[in-house]
């Protein structure tokens, strides 16, 4: 096995680990979809997506400040900074996301009322989501919850892939560069992909109550928040 072989299977390592060791790479998408309703093939899409811009946004950066000469330790500061305005915003969106869930709750939360009618007594069961919230279009809502997550991948950098870049710079090969860069792209995305699709049926296998559906957009709101929470306090 030659030095590129070598090169190219620690990346794919690297990659793999990377996103398995980043919850944020599939719980996010997992959460998002079952609480907005998403089938799965949907909720791959969106992960595509959005990993596509997570990876490509790193290349790009890499490659450019490898052209323009930079070191190894400029390119780090730069991810780092990313990392830490992806971390914050993941957690920013899960807080809000988490206070608009329990607003929907609330909303969704049926009661019943007793009526009297001479000698007959009867109730009737309502919610307060008809009454008080206006009708907006689902699919505008999907738009932007997709973009929002989209934009915040896109700042979300992948540290991993610098170091080696540095490799191919140093050997001056553009192509094993683009090789690094598309292997480590490839199992990236493949690890999301795959890591999406075992956690969402994973939680089909789990019986949900009816009143737990209620908390659904909470529950996912609360576990992106703690993926944002965990990239900024802890570093994963």
């Amino acid at each position: 096995m030659n030095e590129a072989q070598i090169l190219l299977l620690t990346t794919a390592s690297i990659a793999f680990l990377h996103t398995v060791l980043g919850p944020d790479h599939y719980i996010v998408f997992t959460a998002m979809g079952k609480a907005r309703g998403w089938n799965l093939s949907r909720t791959l899409r969106i992960t595509l997506f959005c990993g596509i811009g997570h990876v490509l946004s790193s290349v790009i950066i890499g490659a450019i400040g490898l052209l323009l000469g930079a070191q190894l330790a400029s390119l780090i500061e730069i991810e780092s900074m990313r990392g830490n305005l992806a971390g914050w915003a993941l957690l920013a969106f899960g807080l809000m996301y988490f206070a608009w869930g329990l607003r929907q709750a609330g909303r969704d939360h049926a009661h019943s009322h007793l009526h009297a009618h001479g000698e007959v007594i009867h109730d009737h069961e309502h919610d307060h989501h008809d009454a008080h919230a206006h009708v907006h279009d689902q699919r505008a809502k999907n738009s932007i919850t997709m973009w929002a997550m989209f934009i915040i991948f896109v700042f979300g950098p992948c540290e991993a892939l610098i170091p080696l870049f540095m490799y191919p710079a140093a050997q001056q090969s553009a192509g094993l560069a683009m090789s690094v860069a598309l292997v480590f792209g490839s199992v990236t995305l493949a690890t999301m992909l795959a890591a999406v699709a075992i956690t969402h049926f994973g939680l089909d296998k789990l019986k949900m109550p009816v009143a737990g559906r209620r908390y659904a957009h909470a529950v996912a709101g609360a576990s992106i928040a703690l993926c944002g929470g965990a990239i900024s306090f802890i570093g994963l």
